[in-house]
């Protein structure tokens, strides 16, 4: 069977590497290749963010993430880390805390913040992670080309939507909206443990060690298309993150990038069949869990597929 997979993010080429280990006859077309996409931008730790339903979220990023405590064992761009995640009043634990062997309270949280969570989590180095992926596409026979979508090819089997914000065009959906993500990269000074920190909707801090980098981050905007770096938020970022880890005021600043992560509200992981009865699964609006929902999603996708 031919499949065709419109989209080159972490979504689109998780599901072709799933199918395509699997049997099936795989070609991924997108307009922004996987290095060019918001995936390469993400801090890439396993967290769900901005995703729905909860139930369904629960159970992909429970997937996904025993998938990568087993390629941390295999795959140099994943790493298992522990870090503690502040949080401004007492909470309960999150829906997704059975999914994680260690989660713990913090005892004594930073001024400012009344609670917080303790745990080991993926952390997955996304430039290297991607083209890991596009190998094992290729080494599965499928293929990746360059092509821009206004609707779905119908020249397949089936076809799999994974085209993110895209999706307002591929699927004529207006309810995927972005949300605007501001991050920097600066040199390693010898963090190995993460941190995430939200005192507002609109004030968010976090920062992921990686081997040779730390991403610093960032913003979560509603609504923003703007790719442009703005100068001033990324000072407000560094401050942000230097307060929680003083060793960041004299980290070396690397790279600025933006990245639009494609929120919805909720999840579209669906087949569907046109008027003419050709099958499309639908696999986009992942918000900030793209990675953190990845092989859950390209499982449910294989799935679907299989009982065509």
């Amino acid at each position: 069977m031919r499949v065709i997979v419109v989209g080159a993010g972490v979504i689109g080429l998780t599901c072709a590497v799933r199918l395509a280990e699997g049997g099936y006859d795989v070609a991924v077309f997108a307009r922004d290749l996987p290095l060019e996409t918001t995936s390469a931008v993400a801090a890439a730790l396993w967290y769900p963010y901005l995703s729905a339903p909860e139930d369904r979220v629960v159970g992909w990023s429970r997937t996904t993430y025993e998938e990568f405590a087993k390629l941390a064992e295999l795959e140099p761009s994943v790493r298992m880390r522990h870090g503690r995640e502040f949080l401004v009043r007492r909470s309960p634990d999150p829906r997704w805390a059975d999914v994680l062997p260690d989660l713990s309270r913090v005892a004594s949280p930073p001024t400012g913040f009344e609670d917080g969570w303790a745990f080991t989590s993926p952390v997955i180095e996304m430039p290297i992670y991607l083209q890991s992926l596009i190998k094992r596409l290729e080494q599965a026979g499928g293929t990746l080309t360059r092509a821009a979508f206004s609707a779905l090819p119908t020249t397949a089997d089936v076809v799999v939507n994974c085209a993110g914000l895209g999706a307002r065009l591929t699927a004529s959906d207006p309810t995927v909206t972005p949300v605007r993500g501001q991050v920097m990269t600066v040199e390693q000074c010898g963090l190995t443990e993460w941190l995430i920190a939200q005192r507002a909707p609109d004030d968010l801090t976090y920062v992921v060690p990686r081997e040779h980098d730390i991403v610093v981050g960032g913003t979560s905007e509603p609504g923003n298309w703007n790719l442009a770096v703005d100068p001033a938020l990324a000072d407000q970022i560094l401050t942000r993150a230097a307060e929680l880890v003083p060793q960041l005021r004299t980290a070396k600043v690397l790279r600025h990038r933006v990245g639009l992560r494609p929120t919805r509200p909720t999840i579209r992981c669906e087949l569907v069949r046109t008027r003419s009865g050709e099958p499309i699964v639908h696999c986009y609006g992942h918000g900030g869990s793209g990675v953190t929902l990845s092989w859950g999603c390209a499982d449910e996708v294989f799935e679907l597929i299989h009982g065509i």
